[in-house]
């Protein structure tokens, strides 16, 4: 059988939704805080169990008869993270599980200035010291994050963020959840790590040229400095630790973290990629 962490987030619905057209849904195991959200998967013969990724128990009871597990990267961060992830590989290892595909970022390093680069290595070293089989997709930024980067610039063309002439190899999450369904289906990919991209890498400046020529809008980009950047954050709202998070996500962005380019993505779909001019046009 094959599982999936996280199946009820935005990358794993949409994994799930290919692999029901790949294989048996009876083969397939969506694992779930709140099963409501996958309830419409349910009659289609896929097993929805709940697991809770601090309790131990009920991780191995969800994994149990599962042979492939696609570990999907928790959404929270800091110490807590590091904790859920080691978690879910002790005990995929203490339930049987052969394999793990796990969904790691561009960049992993326990240097990495992105905070999520440092809980992807530790990761990434916790399956591989666990003996079992795995697949690395280490992911750039989803292009589907772009709204968030650019806020209100579809409508004054303006994007305020502190990312330097960093370059981002923005990629589809559509695209990407293709290519996990293939690779769990496919079989082999043993002990690989692909660098999952978009065909280029671009800057937020390049971003702004596409809402000249794509939307007509006249679109500049305005590198400002992180603490006016955290500023902001903090006058929204947003916790501390948020802060730090997203803040450590646009110094790796300004440090080239997501700059890499690979060709694996089209490899893996059989396809090309979505590009990011298209999915800007889509706006």
């Amino acid at each position: 059988m094959i599982a999936i962490t996280g199946a009820s987030g935005n990358l794993g619905q949409l994994t799930l939704a290919h692999l029901v057209k790949k294989t048996d849904p009876n083969r397939i195991v969506a694992i779930v805080r709140d099963p409501a959200k996958l309830a419409a998967y349910r009659d289609g013969g896929v097993q929805i169990r709940i697991a809770d990724y601090d309790d131990s128990r009920s991780l191995e009871a969800a994994f149990e008869g599962v042979e492939s597990l696609l570990q999907i990267s928790t959404s929270i961060s800091g110490a807590q993270a590091l904790q859920q992830e080691a978690q879910v590989v002790q005990s995929a290892r203490a339930a049987g599980v052969q394999k793990i595909t796990y969904t790691s970022t561009l960049t992993p390093g326990p240097a990495a200035v992105f905070e999520a680069g440092r809980t992807c290595a530790a990761t990434e070293r916790a399956i591989m010291d666990s003996g079992l089989d795995y697949t690395f997709f280490r992911n750039s930024m989803y292009l589907e994050t772009i709204p968030l980067f650019i806020g209100n610039a579809l409508q004054d063309g303006q994007i305020y963020y502190p990312g330097g002439n960093g370059k981002v190899s923005f990629a589809s999450r559509v695209d990407m959840a293709e290519a996990l369904a293939n690779v769990l289906t496919d079989g082999g990919h043993q002990r690989a790590v692909y660098q999952i991209t978009g065909e280029e890498a671009l800057s937020f400046a390049d971003i702004a040229d596409l809402l000249k020529s794509v939307k007509g809008l006249d679109a500049a980009y305005h590198d400002v400095p992180a603490e006016a950047f955290a500023a902001e954050l903090r006058k929204a709202g947003l916790p501390e630790g948020d802060i730090g998070f997203m803040a450590s996500m646009a110094a790796s962005i300004h440090g080239g973290e997501f700059s890499a380019v690979d060709n694996r993505l089209e490899e893996l779909l059989g396809r090309k990629r979505t590009r990011a001019i298209d999915y800007i046009h889509k706006l």
